[in-house]
């Protein structure tokens, strides 16, 4: 019950109105260890081989040395040769420096990573160096709704703020990076004068965006962003926000640990997200 979102309180309350009984602490550390087990058998699963890899982190409230702190949960969702979702692979960790991206990207390298043709996240310093440390050679797709919002914070008027995005959302829907570079080039040139800032960003950032226009056509639309992370991300909020506030790392671990290896197996059951033969 808790790890479908019901809080400890409550299926204390449960139990003792159903069942005539109440959970006593020992009970609740014989079942936390238990499915410890559990997951942790999961998280160390021996991995393969995987084109696209998903990369992103979400936040939760975590007692560590006697203060609150907000710890990083990372997160590898990878998409494999038949086209199937799977949860690589999460982490709770104190920040999302380069440290602890290394680490959890080292541990999915061990574990039997291979094969990866494109990594897609955020534009995070911390997750950019760590992927480069341990996958050096493999290009990167910068996520395309996080650079649209990016670029709000560069346009100086409000009503220029639509024409900004429009334009930018055409260069992402060129037929191929020969186009897209050439009307990159054109925004570029437009905006020097009325939006300095804006065209500086866009000549260093866009190209990040355009790594996609290198893959399959077929797949463009579903791995140029990280967009598809949301559903995991949302079922982790669902349940987490019950706890509020987790005593360690350890509990939010157990938490994050579940869902994701819920969501995998439903995933790997159900219908494939891409086609993998075309």
């Amino acid at each position: 019950m808790y790890v479908q979102g019901v809080s400890t309180r409550k299926v204390a309350k449960i139990t003792e109105k159903l069942c005539g009984f109440e959970v006593t602490s020992s009970e609740v550390s014989r079942a936390s260890a238990e499915l410890d087990e559990q997951l942790e058998s999961w998280r160390n699963r021996e991995l393969g081989a995987f084109p696209y890899v998903y990369l992103d982190a979400r936040y939760e409230k975590v007692r560590h040395g006697g203060v609150v702190i907000s710890c990083a949960v990372l997160v590898a969702i990878g998409i494999d040769s038949k086209g199937k979702r799977e949860v690589l692979g999460v982490s709770v960790s104190l920040s999302e420096q380069e440290v602890h991206w290394r680490q959890f990207l080292n541990t999915l390298k061990d574990r039997g990573l291979h094969r990866v043709k494109l990594f897609i996240s955020d534009a995070h310093e911390g997750l950019k160096a760590g992927r480069e440390a341990i996958f050096p050679s493999v290009p990167w797709q910068r996520c395309q709704f996080h650079l649209q919002q990016n670029a709000q914070g560069y346009v100086p008027r409000r009503s220029m703020k639509k024409e900004v995005a429009d334009r930018i959302r055409a260069i992402f829907d060129a037929p191929d990076s020969k186009e897209a570079l050439r009307l990159l080039g054109i925004f570029i040139d437009d905006y020097k004068e009325t939006a300095p800032a804006l065209a500086t960003w866009a000549e260093q950032a866009i190209p990040e965006g355009l790594t996609v226009f290198q893959m399959s056509s077929n797949h463009r639309r579903r791995i140029r962003t990280v967009n598809m992370l949301e559903r995991l991300n949302k079922e982790i909020k669902r349940r987490t926000r019950v706890a509020t506030l987790f005593p360690n790392s350890e509990s939010c671990l157990r938490l994050v640990t579940a869902v994701a290896m819920e969501i995998s197996e439903e995933w790997l059951t159900g219908r494939r997200y891409l086609n993998m033969e075309e």
